[in-house]
């Protein structure tokens, strides 16, 4: 990499908040001039922006290679064969971009590529001898997000790295799982990301198992559960313990309760807390049969977990609930109308005395019994966890924190490879489907966790691992003969030692060249004035502490040079092929 020289790269900075920027690293990015917008949810990516973009990928690149998996490129257009084959077409949703060509063939623009990977191998791995086989690509894919927002966190397209493996059996692709698991964690340590691996649902890809790779931010999308002892999960995935003060076995006792709609309204007419009572949701499924849902007052439904649970589920309106002969604010397990089906959390299980409504307007019951009073029709786990819950692993209470997912990995299983015809031949001579995971990296996403964890009130403070330069040399004085030349030899031996060197060599004051250095988030900063020349010192900044030293002209070079070389390997773990 040739020294860079500010005064011809393409950097517009911004000293305002751009309109609309409502996280740090939508508005960072912007202002440093490393991206623009270019329409609702799609943003080009300027010189400074690619530099650090192409790091990105040149880790995710050699992250993977170290696993054994071999790249590949896949097309964007995806025919609607494959995803009728895979049964997705229908079921994917608004969010699959969908296209018609001159001959009107439908198509998709890939948010991601099972049916193509897929199809690409079920003619030609045909023996088991050629498994396990792994194969990823990186590339831009397409989605239609509604509200596309948060700048490159939701956006209609994105750089994602996914790779797709392909085992004989359960072992093998349990060790596949781990080997991706190792080299993910590897991609966010070199990344700088202060992250945590999740239990999490598997969603629109499916699978039996799946693990996120959580960046830990304020401006996460995702609420996370955690504890001590390790356990951390998705709050829409995690099974966690549930804290009831419900009361012991009492008569069931009908109350008049006028005013009283909601959880808070009961919990303050009783004087008791939310976890005192019983909260219920009514809803429908694909089979067209009326639900009647009962979790703990003081937790939110979990839709993933409803959905699970009742297939084509949706909660009822108003008017539904009417004609199902349910009372919205006053709707209970006993005395439910024929044919609704009861479903409780399993957190109510072998508690007593429920407070919930009475299926009647303005009556509640205290003292409602399960299996005296009523009889459910399942158990399931339905709640959102939330920090007070306890651990499933050591029943600790759990503490909270957000997310931005960055990556995930998937166990497929046969989902793919099953509803496609996509099988090998085993050992035995027996036709048997391929056992397929799936794992992906949010690219574009990763970069802008990086920047929501690493900045300040002044600016991005980029890892030195992809910072679009190691150091900025900023001469003050342009055209000095003395401050010009003498920035111009530090780059230039920094340049020679390997280091990546920026040269501010613009004609502007030295109040713009810092404010634009912190902000474009420089790890260091080599800064050169004319008394310092004089007296053959220049001063080096640490961006990410603010610390400053002065440093004799004859070893400024190696000072920065250690600093730089240091800083690259905290941030590199020890790799290894697999």
């Amino acid at each position: 990499m040739s020294i860079m020289h500010m005064s011809k790269t393409y950097c517009p900075t911004l000293k305002e908040d751009p309109a609309g920027a409502d996280i740090a690293s939508h508005r960072l990015l912007l202002r440093a001039g490393m991206i623009r917008q270019m329409g609702s949810g799609t943003y080009t990516f300027l010189p400074l922006g690619m530099n650090v973009l192409n790091k990105v990928q040149d880790i995710v690149r050699e992250e993977m290679n170290a696993t054994g998996a071999q790249e590949i490129l896949m097309p964007i257009l995806q025919p609607a064969e494959l995803w009728h084959e895979s049964g997705r077409w229908d079921d994917y949703g608004p969010e699959l971009m969908r296209v018609t060509d001159r001959h009107e063939r439908e198509l998709c623009l890939g948010p991601t590529h099972e049916e193509l990977i897929t199809d690409l191998v079920r003619d030609e791995l045909r023996s088991y001898k050629e498994l396990p086989c792994t194969l990823w690509q990186m590339q831009v894919k397409f989605r239609d997000e509604m509200r596309p927002r948060f700048g490159l966190f939701r956006t209609r397209e994105f750089v994602m790295k996914d790779a797709y493996s392909f085992n004989a059996d359960e072992e093998s692709l349990d060790e596949t799982y781990r080997d991706m698991e190792v080299a993910y964690a590897r991609v966010c340590e070199r990344l700088g990301l202060e992250y945590r691996m999740v239990e999490a649902d598997s969603g629109q890809i499916g699978g039996s198992e799946t693990c996120e790779f959580m960046a830990l931010a304020d401006a996460g999308e995702s609420d996370l559960v955690h504890c001590t002892c390790g356990f951390a999960a998705d709050a829409e995935a995690a099974g966690v313990g549930v804290t009831m003060e419900l009361g012991e076995t009492r008569a069931l006792e009908k109350i008049e309760t006028p005013g009283v709609h909601t959880i808070a309204d009961l919990a303050t007419f009783l004087d008791v807390p939310e976890n005192a009572t019983v909260k219920a949701l009514s809803g429908t499924g694909a089979d067209g049969r009326v639900y009647a849902l009962f979790i703990p007052g003081d937790h939110e439904l979990n839709d993933i977990k409803a959905e699970n649970a009742i297939e084509g589920w949706h909660l009822l309106t108003d008017e539904e609930m009417l004609d199902a002969g349910l009372h919205k604010g006053s709707m209970g397990p006993v005395g439910l109308p024929e044919g609704v089906v009861c479903i409780c959390d399993i957190a109510l299980k072998d508690t007593h005395a429920w407070a919930v409504g009475a299926n009647e307007d303005g009556y509640h019951f205290l003292g409602a019994e399960p299996g005296r009073d009523f009889e459910p029709d399942a158990w399931v786990d339905l709640v959102l966890a939330k920090p007070g819950d306890l651990c499933p692993d050591c029943g600790k209470v759990l503490s909270g924190s957000r997310g931005i997912e960055v990556s995930q990995v998937f166990k497929l299983g046969t989902k793919y490879s099953e509803a496609m015809g996509a099988t090998f031949m085993d050992a035995d001579g027996v036709e048997k489907p391929y056992i397929m995971g799936c794992y992906g990296i949010g690219v574009t996403r990763s970069l802008a966790a990086v920047v929501e964890q690493r900045n300040d009130e002044n600016g991005i403070c980029w890892p030195a691992s992809i910072a679009p330069a190691h150091v900025c040399v900023i001469p003050l004085q342009m055209g000095d003969d003395l401050v010009e030349p003498l920035a111009s030899r530090l780059a230039g031996e920094l340049e020679a030692a390997g280091i990546e060197v920026a040269l501010d060599d613009r004609d502007e004051r030295a109040g713009v060249k810092f404010a634009d250095a912190d902000l474009i988030g420089w790890p260091y900063q080599l800064i050169v004035g004319k008394r310092g020349a004089q007296n053959d010192v220049v001063e080096f900044k640490d961006r990410a502490t603010g610390d400053k030293v002065e440093l004799d002209v004859s070893a400024a070079v190696s000072h920065v040079i250690r600093v730089v070389r240091g800083a690259l390997e905290a941030l590199e773990p020890v790799t290894t092929s697999i």
